[in-house]
């Protein structure tokens, strides 16, 4: 469907489709009757989606697992339960919630596994809620799980800018974590303003400019870079310190095989984690299922959903919104996510 043509049909869904490896303009926009909930499903009326790396992954062929196309893409949501399926408390209907579930979000109306949602604290915000769900169960995990980082530590996180480091830096933060970042000086003030202490990305000596904020290392490092970056950060670590890897966004844009890149720098990681210096290294999965098994990973991220949803409804941490677009934009906010530079989550909504 042309967009630019675009008219909403009452009692239909709006969805944005990728069709295959295209750029942004060419995703496509197409009406769809409103589907009904099978035995444990929610239909959900969305409130606000995101733009997140997976979609920038996707639309290249580059995301482990992704379906074959078209596929409606849409990592994460917050919307307001419309009907439920058999097996499902009617008591969710009319309650607003979020939900993980790697594809589907960027539409208008959507099914859910009742299983995965989350109900949202009153008084939050959609577009606000929503920024913490994907990137905050990341943030969450890769703090506290894996790095297992406590106050009076620091830390190192790299593209402290994102989306996901702009919720760990403040999750630290309020637990009296120092927390160090990389990013363009022109994000500089916004992230001393989380509390943050921050390095130019670009600093050929960037090195030696953490090792003069913390002589003996940090005690975790955030890389979501690759196998070359990783190497630097491990080197970075204090002994008994965790390097955190979780992803390869230096690979996007290569043609090279996924898979192969992938299990070496598995490998890679097992290997300095070996080593006789007290060093860990470890690769951080969002869902998990083939170490903990499916039943585990699907109830560890909606425990720790809630608990990040609770801290921004304390006011702990706030939503980092780099800008919102309507769904009908979504080509326009997924070319403006690409862009490099952004700070914090790009949000759609209906």
């Amino acid at each position: 469907m042309n967009i630019s043509s675009f008219s909403p049909v009452k009692n239909q869904t709006l969805e944005v489709v990728l069709p295959g490896i295209v750029a942004p303009s060419g995703l496509q926009l197409r009406q769809a009757a409103l589907p009904t909930p099978a035995a444990h499903q929610v239909l959900l009326q969305m409130e606000a989606t995101g733009v997140s790396f997976a979609e920038k992954s996707m639309r290249r062929g580059r995301y482990p697992g992704q379906p074959k196309f078209p596929f409606v893409p849409g990592y994460d949501v917050v919307g307001t339960v419309l009907a439920v399926g058999p097996g499902v408390d009617v008591a969710l209907l009319g309650q607003r919630v979020a939900a993980a579930i790697k594809t589907g979000g960027w539409a208008t109306h959507l099914l859910v596994p009742a299983d995965e949602v989350v109900a949202v604290p009153a008084g939050l915000e959609p577009a606000n809620a929503e920024t913490v769900v994907v990137n905050g169960v990341t943030a969450w995990q890769m703090l506290y799980n894996k790095a297992k980082a406590k106050p009076g530590q620091t830390i190192l996180v790299l593209g402290a800018s994102s989306g996901v480091a702009t919720v760990l830096a403040q999750l630290a933060v309020s637990d009296g974590i120092r927390v160090i970042g990389t990013a363009s000086p022109r994000h500089h003030e916004a992230l001393r303003a989380l509390g943050v202490e921050p390095l130019d990305y670009a600093d050929p000596n960037l090195s030696a400019r953490v090792r003069e904020l913390s002589p003996s290392g940090v005690d975790a490092v955030f890389d979501h870079l690759g196998p070359k970056s990783a190497k630097a950060s491990f080197d970075l670590l204090d002994q008994g310190g965790t390097l955190v890897a979780y992803g390869i966004a230096a690979d996007l844009d290569k043609t090279t095989a996924l898979l192969p890149t992938f299990v070496g720098f598995l490998s890679q990681l097992a290997l300095w984690s070996a080593l006789p210096n007290g060093k860990h290294a470890v690769f951080y999965d969002f869902w998990e299922g083939m170490i903990v098994g499916p039943a585990a990973s699907k109830s560890r991220r909606r425990e720790d959903l809630g608990k990040v949803l609770a801290r921004m409804s304390s006011g702990a941490i706030k939503p980092v919104i780099a800008a919102t677009f309507q769904l009908r934009d979504a080509r326009a906010a997924l070319e403006f996510a690409e862009a490099r530079g952004v700070f914090g989550k790009v949000v759609m909504v209906p």
